[in-house]
C-alpha cells in the first residue's frame, strides 16, 4: 500500500481559511453505499434516522502558538515561536518550535503575561520545555499570551486573529488539552443539536485531546510502516454505556470526526462493546481494518496522502474514496478545518 495510492489534485482556491456562518450552513456530501448527494449540515435532522447515535469529542483547545523571545545567558535574546503539542508529566510540555535547531537545554524562553518556560531537552522535530507556572496559574498566563493554533495550511495564508478563538473552538468544547480542533463538530449549534434531538437522534460526549501530530505528513512510501503519535483520550461509563445500548436496539453509532472514531475504535472489545476507558491511543486505521462499533462517520475534506485519507479510504474503500474526493472537487467543496463536511456511510451500515 503505496503513499500514492491516497493521493489527489486539490485546487488551493478550495482550502477554506474562514468557516461559513452561521455552522450548519456548511455543505455537507452525502456518501451513502453507492450514492452521492448535495446537501448542507443543517439538513442532518433529515439525514438521519430515529436512535442513531452521534458521538462528539468534547475536548477544549487551547491557545497553544506563543511568540516570545530566547534568552541565553551572555547572549542578545532571539525571537521564537513555540505550538505546544503534549502536556507532559510535572507541567512539562513538548512543543514544535522555531527556529528549533538554535535551541539548546537551559535556554529560557519569555512570553507575555508573565509566561516563561526553560528547554529541558530537545530532539529532531520537538523540544521539551518546563514552565514555572502550573494549574491555574498556568492556562490563565496562557490564555492571556497564547493564539490559536490554526493548522499551518490556514496559518501560511493569514494571521491567526480573535475571531479565530471562536472560530476553531467547538460548543462541545470543556475538557482543556487540544492543539487542534475536533474540526466536525465545528459545524454544529446549539439550535441544530435541538432539532436532532427532536427528531430522535442521540448524542454522546467522549474525550480524546487532538495533538499536533495530526498535521504531520506521513514520509514513508509504504503507508503500513507509519508511526502516529499518541493522543490521551478517555471514554466515560456513561458515554460507553448509552453507545452499547444504541447498539444492542439496532441504532447506528456515528463518530463526528475521525478522532471521535479513533477513541471509540481504541477502546471496544472485538465485539464493538465499550466499558469505561482511558488512556493513549496511536491507532492507525487503513485499508483492510475492520471496524468494530463504527457505523457511518461525519468528517470533513482531508489532506491528500494523509493519515486522514487512509481512515476515510478504510471505511468507504479506497476506490469508492478518491470517487467521493473527486466529486467534491469538482463541485467546489470547501477543503480541511473551517470547510465543508462529508457524511460517509459504507455499504451495509443499515444498523442492527
Amino acid at each position: 500500500m503505496r503513499l500514492e495510492d491516497f493521493d489527489f489534485d486539490l485546487p488551493e482556491g478550495l482550502i477554506a481559511v474562514r468557516p461559513v456562518r452561521p455552522r450548519p450552513a456548511a455543505r455537507l456530501l452525502v456518501a451513502e453505499g453507492g450514492g452521492m448527494a448535495d446537501a448542507h449540515v443543517r439538513d442532518l435532522p433529515g439525514l438521519l434516522r430515529p436512535g442513531d447515535r452521534l458521538v462528539f469529542n468534547d475536548t477544549k483547545v487551547i491557545p497553544a502558538r506563543l511568540e516570545g523571545v530566547r534568552q541565553r545567558p551572555g547572549g542578545a535574546g532571539a525571537r521564537v515561536e513555540v505550538t505546544l503539542m503534549e502536556a507532559l508529566p510535572g507541567g512539562g510540555w513538548t512543543a514544535m518550535a522555531k527556529p528549533l535547531k538554535k535551541l539548546r537545554p537551559g535556554d529560557r524562553l519569555e512570553f507575555a503575561a508573565g509566561l516563561a518556560a526553560e528547554v529541558r531537552g530537545r530532539a529532531e522535530d520537538r523540544v521539551e520545555l518546563a514552565f514555572a507556572l502550573t494549574g491555574e496559574a498556568f492556562e490563565a498566563a496562557l490564555a492571556a499570551a497564547g493564539a490559536m493554533p490554526l493548522p499551518p495550511y490556514i496559518a501560511a495564508r493569514r494571521a491567526p486573529d480573535a475571531q479565530d478563538a471562536e472560530d476553531y473552538q467547538t460548543i462541545f468544547a470543556r475538557r482543556p488539552g487540544a492543539v487542534a480542533a475536533p474540526t466536525a463538530s465545528l459545524h454544529f449549534d446549539a439550535e441544530l443539536m435541538e432539532r436532532l434531538a427532536a427528531a430522535g437522534i442521540e448524542r454522546s460526549e467522549v474525550t480524546l485531546h487532538v495533538g499536533a501530530g495530526t498535521f504531520l505528513p506521513v514520509k514513508v512510501e509504504d503507508v503500513t510502516t507509519h508511526r502516529m503519535h499518541a493522543e490521551w483520550g478517555e471514554i466515560g461509563a456513561q458515554a460507553a454505556a448509552e453507545i452499547n445500548a444504541t447498539r444492542a436496539a439496532g441504532g447506528r453509532i456515528i463518530p463526528v470526526g475521525t478522532t471521535a472514531l479513533r477513541l471509540l475504535e481504541s477502546a471496544a472489545d472485538p465485539e464493538g462493546r465499550l466499558a469505561p476507558w482511558s488512556g493513549e491511543t496511536d491507532i492507525f486505521i487503513y485499508p483492510g481494518y475492520r471496524f468494530r462499533v463504527t457505523d457511518a462517520l461525519m468528517t470533513n475534506f482531508h489532506l491528500p496522502k494523509s493519515t486522514l485519507m487512509m481512515l476515510v479510504a478504510a471505511l468507504m474503500g479506497r476506490e469508492r474514496i478518491m470517487e467521493i474526493y473527486a466529486h467534491a472537487v469538482a463541485a467546489g467543496y470547501r477543503f480541511f478545518s473551517y470547510g465543508d463536511a462529508s457524511l460517509l456511510i459504507p455499504e451495509g451500515a443499515a444498523g442492527r
